[in-house]
């Protein structure tokens, strides 16, 4: 019997479109990072000149059913440092890693988590662990699928949209998943990426932290006062 929140699907890819899927991310990833492999090099070149080691950002990140794995992506920031004055993120954040977030180059190494497994290359975008427990019911369905590269919320505004919205478009990934679906989406992520759009949101260097789906305010009566 399907749970209530998890209405069945019946687009959802069947075994041979989710090996099909799966195939396609492997050969995608190992074809551009072979290709972008000197890209790879001068980019981590110029961190190691601006930042230092270690050139490559680590951090866990909850895939398919809230698995945690670890997330790679080269370095755009300087460490916390108060007597130098960085302590935001706004002021951790260097012009050569704005550059490599606008470009989307920070992420280059994240597509040896798609050969992993972590990872494909369409999917919503791997959060951080302390969300977990912010979901509600529908939201968390986002964790049904593996975690993306891009996905239909970063083609439809990436950090400008707000996280309701943003979390609506992941479950609505899960449920129209589709190789057409993820074929659309890689196209317009090169026009997303091109155009640069939506890197930010207002007030922050990415996106202001997730603290949870606020409840509708509850009224008293049908047509009470507001």
């Amino acid at each position: 019997m399907t749970r209530p929140d998890r209405p069945r699907n019946p687009t959802r890819p069947g075994p041979v479109a989710a090996a099909a899927k799966r195939a396609g991310d492997v050969v995608v990833a190992g074809t551009v990072l072979l290709v972008a492999s000197p890209v790879l090099a001068g980019v981590a070149l110029a961190v190691a000149l601006r930042l230092g080691r270690p050139v490559l950002f680590r951090q866990s990140r909850p895939g398919r059913g809230g698995e945690l794995f670890t997330l790679v992506k080269f370095r755009t920031m300087h460490d916390v440092d108060p007597r130098a004055g960085r302590t935001t993120d706004a002021d951790r954040l260097t012009r050569l890693g704005r550059v490599l977030r606008a470009s989307s180059l920070d992420e280059l190494p994240s597509l040896v988590g798609v050969l992993r497994g972590d990872l494909s290359l369409v999917g919503p975008r791997p959060l951080l662990p302390a969300y977990l427990s912010l979901y509600d019911a529908k939201q968390a369905r986002r964790h049904d699928v593996r975690p993306g590269l891009t996905g239909l919320a970063q083609v439809a505004g990436r950090n400008a949209l707000s996280w309701e919205e943003r979390l609506r478009l992941d479950v609505e990934y899960v449920d129209r998943a589709s190789l057409r679906l993820d074929l659309r989406i890689l196209v317009r992520t090169v026009g997303t990426v091109l155009r640069r759009t939506g890197v930010t949101d207002a007030g922050d260097v990415s996106c202001a932290p997730f603290r949870g789906t606020r409840p509708a305010p509850a009224t008293d009566a049908p047509g009470a006062a507001a």
